[in-house]
């Protein structure tokens, strides 16, 4: 676990913005189209899209049940130095759960790519150029603001990246029958007869399809949960209904927190999801029903 602590959980941010509608924002956004990678810095390239609306599809409005934030990992980070010369680093961005958007994620790779022909005197002055423009980004159409996290890694310091499968019971072992290929909630239950057990549970076989492009996106899921035990079986077949789902990385992981919170009623919850990277970029969701330490930022085999 890292040293940054969650804050409680607050109420979604007011306000109307042009982003809430996520039918709307996905006419509206360029970014499912050809477009030319740029070559000079350009903050505007940034794409924002409110979490509320899809929030509101959970039934979520007013406080939230979860705290969590959305770790991000750039690994095609360059830029120049004063001189020309390219520099490189692996780039960690931390955006917390009660951000007022999320960042549409090609946008993000066009965005880092501005920067390849951009002359910066120092990293921590491209560090701070990114944490300017991201924060603004997330919090556009919001009044609160709460900080963001920008780190980056210098090449010396690469093999000191850590790799490693989650923890956890793996879900994965289990043959189960799966026929259903669209979010199922309705299988998901726990046994009411039994005494409260701590477990976490993992699997690898968490799909669903990109909303701006249609691809494919996987990722490897971490369930942590104090409460009666979850049927582990169901669990799995529910994980797997998410396989022709169209929704973002966030979306889908508060989706799977708010689906086990209600139907199974765990006393606490936290889910975990790593996606593997797609244009040079990864994206791990984390909700948690109360405050904590977010998970250790461990890239998995297959990011």
């Amino acid at each position: 676990m890292s040293d940054t602590t969650l804050p409680p959980a607050q109420p979604s941010a007011p306000g109307a913005d042009p982003h809430d509608n996520p039918h709307a924002t996905a006419r509206a956004n360029p970014l499912g189209r050809d477009v030319a990678y740029p070559d000079r810095y350009d903050p505007g390239l940034l794409f924002p899209i409110a979490r509320a609306a899809q929030r509101e599809a959970l039934g979520l409005r007013g406080r939230l049940p979860f705290v969590g934030a959305d770790s991000w990992t750039a690994f095609e980070l360059s830029w120049l130095n004063s001189r020309g010369k390219p520099q490189i680093a692996i780039g960690h961005f931390h955006f917390p759960a009660e951000t007022h958007n999320i960042i549409e994620s090609k946008s993000f790779k066009l965005y880092l790519n501005s920067f390849n022909n951009t002359r910066f005197d120092s990293a921590d002055a491209l560090r701070q150029t990114l944490l300017t423009d991201l924060t603004e980004a997330a919090w556009r159409g919001a009044p609160v603001q709460a900080s963001l996290g920008v780190r980056l890694v210098p090449p010396q310091d690469f093999d000191a990246e850590p790799l490693a499968e989650l923890d956890g019971l793996d879900l994965d072992r289990l043959d189960v029958e799966c026929s259903d290929y669209h979010p199922r909630p309705e299988l998901l239950h726990s046994d009411r007869s039994q005494a409260h057990v701590s477990e976490t549970l993992t699997s690898r076989l968490l799909k669903s399809n990109c909303p701006v492009t249609g691809q494919p996106d996987w990722a490897s899921v971490q369930i942590a949960y104090h409460g009666h035990p979850i049927d582990q079986a169901a669990l799995l077949q529910y994980i797997v209904s998410f396989r022709n789902h169209t929704g973002f990385h966030e979306n889908c992981v508060e989706r799977i927190f708010v689906d086990i919170w209600q139907r199974c009623q765990p006393v606490q919850l936290s889910v975990w999801a790593r996606y593997t990277r797609r244009g040079g970029l990864d994206i791990n969701p984390f909700r948690s029903s109360q405050p904590q330490a977010l998970p250790r930022n461990v890239r998995t085999a297959r990011q």
